[in-house]
């Protein structure tokens, strides 16, 4: 059985960089395409704009603040503003385009105990929100993980959620039955068309497949799709059951404290606080819902001014006296009122939409008011890209998600660690260690999960500095198990090694093993330079203690402690030199 080519970690950066490849080419040609021109986008205050949303966008649906039950607005704002104060939210150094930024945006992740996010090469850990009759939000000594101004934000973060879960499901169904009835309509408006449930199902799969298929095939129109507006789709598998969303990432700009914000480029939008995006590694057609709160400022050319007061008693004095309105006045005045109304709603925090890589269906700008929360249910994450434009005060907006726990838990990571581990054995009278299994199948398994054990967990936690540990206890005792884990998995590499150099191992199985471990020890070489280069980058060094990534594990060559060097170009160097003999 041939070894695997790529390890799971390596496969998802490798993923990763040809996706950002593939959107650099896109927007290319997008941009290209457009020349000088910009695409037309629509607010509220535009004709159209509600049959645009219903045609192009009714994945997306927006709840007034008044939607909310009474007194989780304070609860919820009291909570945003504890975490920021706490110091709990902080830009994310990622990795874009192979080099390290700052995110705009100052986040934190708050969820499910032991789960995690992974964005743009980072991975996010969660701070537990504290839900009633919930395990896991106590430390190794049973105190609790986080003091109870935290407790009470994470739980205020949690009620939240709740309301989420069981309102995406209503507004869904809601909109499903709406759908149906619309549908219903018209194919009795179309009965010679007659088409049988079956018939429907089946038409729906096949332009899905098809516009799959030509957005892999990226056609020459640069569009990335070959409909003007997408199809409905029909609403998720499982809309019937409650949705769980289990983690929301918690966001703070301040675009007053920006020094540049790009401007969006295909519509002529404003100002974007974060890009156009589709939201990362989320479980398949799952919704999105978002809380947003636009912090209070004061009032920027609002309310009466002395000399808007007089204009208002002229005509006031002109309506009494009977005096009309010529139609250049009218004309003048629903000119200023139309600027009024842009320059209002651009003051204000909007979500952007558009069909991804499409020019021809115009985008959609939504006003959010301080309180409002927008759902993005069906395929709309999938099929449209959003991007937040930024408003003229400071926002704090939760992202409540449905991320995928196949393989960003720590109960998934300790499984890995402990399938690893069982081929280890010990000889508890001679206290040996020696490898149970020698199959190529077995060793390949064993050599994944160390490497992605150290760059997808121990790496990530500690690039992030100690700011988990300053404010919350939970991760602190699975991570040192976790690097206790990852030293035994370094016993069983430097075994394998003594195996491969041993003279007396049959040559066909140590040819496939010295191959094995050839792979895992020059990825492993290779990460560990990348991440020690990330750590000691520019960017980094501007951090304070408290927030500047650790290179760890880190150890020097001569430790005893360890069973092989942190560099392991000297043991690449005697492996490669063992194949060539073979």
């Amino acid at each position: 059985m041939k070894p695997r080519q790529r390890k799971q970690y390596f496969r998802n950066m490798k993923r990763s960089d040809d996706s950002e490849r593939e959107k650099r080419r896109k927007r290319r040609r997008l941009l290209q395409e457009l020349g000088e021109q910009r695409i037309p986008y629509l607010s509220p205050a535009d004709p159209g704009f509600q049959e645009l949303w219903d045609s192009s966008y009714a994945g997306l649906a927006l709840r007034q603040s008044s939607a909310l039950p009474d007194g989780l607005h304070e609860r919820v704002q009291s909570a945003l503003k504890t975490l920021q104060r706490r110091g709990c939210l902080l830009r994310d150094l990622v990795r874009v385009r192979d080099r390290d930024v700052f995110t705009a945006v100052s986040r934190a992740l708050v969820g499910q105990p032991g789960y995690t996010y992974r964005y743009l090469d980072t991975r996010l850990f969660t701070i537990p929100w504290h839900c009633e009759g919930e395990e896991g939000q106590k430390d190794e000594k049973e105190k609790p993980c986080c003091d109870s101004d935290l407790r009470d934000a994470c739980k205020a973060l949690w009620e939240l959620n709740q309301f989420f879960c069981s309102d995406v499901k209503l507004q869904t169904n809601a909109r499903g039955v709406k759908r149906s009835r619309s549908d219903t309509e018209n194919s009795e408006e179309t009965a010679g068309e007659g088409m049988c449930e079956e018939s429907v199902k089946d038409r729906l799969v096949e332009e899905k497949q098809e516009k799959e298929k030509e957005e892999e095939e990226e056609e020459d129109s640069g569009q990335g799709c070959s409909h003007s507006s997408p199809p409905s789709s029909a609403p998720p598998p499982d809309v019937a059951g409650l949705v769980q969303f289990n983690i929301t990432l918690i966001n703070y700009m301040d675009p007053t404290a920006m020094t540049q914000l790009k401007e969006e480029p295909y519509y002529g939008m404003g100002k974007m606080a974060v890009g156009w995006h589709h939201d990362e590694n989320l479980v398949p057609l799952s919704p999105v819902a978002v809380y947003s709160y636009s912090c209070p400022a004061e009032p920027k050319n609002e309310g009466v001014t002395e000399k808007d007061g007089e204009g208002q008693n002229k005509e006031k004095e002109k309506e009494k006296k009977g005096e009309g309105t010529s139609k250049e006045e009218l004309k003048v005045e629903g000119e200023v009122s139309e600027k009024e109304e842009v320059q209002k709603e651009k003051a204000c925090w909007r979500v952007g939409l558009k069909v991804a890589w499409d020019i021809h269906t115009p985008g959609l700008a939504l006003p959010l008011q301080s309180g409002d929360c927008y759902y993005m249910t069906d395929d709309l994450n999938r099929t449209h890209q959003h991007c937040v434009l930024a408003g003229d005060t400071a926002r704090f907006s939760s992202t409540h998600r449905v991320v995928q726990c196949c393989t960003g838990t720590l109960d998934y990571i300790q499984k890995r660690s402990s399938e690893a581990l069982e081929n280890l054995h010990t000889d508890p009278e001679k206290n040996t260690k020696s490898l149970k299994s020698l199959l190529p199948s077995a060793l390949q398994h064993i050599e994944d999960i160390h490497n992605e054990v150290e760059f997808e967990w121990l790496r990530q936690y500690w690039f992030q500095g100690r700011r988990y540990a300053r404010f919350c206890s939970w991760w602190t005792k699975p991570m040192e198990q976790m690097e206790k884990d990852w030293k035994e998995m370094e016993r069983m590499t430097q075994l394998l090694l003594a195996v491969v150099e041993d003279e007396n191992t049959a040559q066909e199985n140590r040819r496939e093993m010295a191959d094995i471990l050839l792979n895992a020890l020059s990825d492993r070489q290779q990460h560990r330079q990348t991440w020690r280069d990330r750590c000691q980058s520019s960017l980094a060094q501007t951090l304070p203690p408290e927030e500047a990534p650790v290179d760890r594990p880190y150890w020097s060559n001569e430790d005893p402690d360890m069973p092989l060097p942190f560099d392991l170009s000297e043991i690449i160097n005697r492996v490669e030199s063992l194949l060539w003999r073979m």
